[in-house]
């Protein structure tokens, strides 16, 4: 996505980037390491087409690169850019919260 395409608003830059279910949870896994294709796909269990679609658009992005390396059978991993790392403390900020939802929804279930 170029310059003149984002959003205005920078929550919804964020949105435009990551805002996909499976974008998250791309940066999520490649937050711990670099990994090939397949150990994404099995992590997430999401499609190989949606996967591809999703890497692809991230690499355009700026957040991801794909790396092949030569050999049989060729080995492509992907790992975060610099600007991927810094959506870290986001990532950290939304485990918190979720962790934090799920503990009030749980107090408030259990008043009825």
């Amino acid at each position: 996505m170029e310059y003149k395409d984002l959003a205005v608003n920078p929550v919804s830059v964020v949105l435009q980037l990551v805002g996909a279910k499976w974008k998250i949870l791309i940066v999520k896994e490649l937050l711990q390491s670099e990994m090939r294709f397949v150990e994404l796909k099995k992590k997430l269990g999401c499609t190989s087409k949606v996967l591809i679609a999703c890497l692809k658009d991230m690499e355009e992005d700026g957040l991801v690169v794909r790396e092949e390396y030569e050999g049989l059978p060729p080995k492509v991993e992907y790992y975060l850019t610099d600007i991927g790392y810094t959506l870290r403390p986001v990532i950290e900020a939304m485990q918190k919260w979720g962790k934090e939802y799920k503990r009030l929804r749980k107090l408030m279930e259990r008043r009825g």
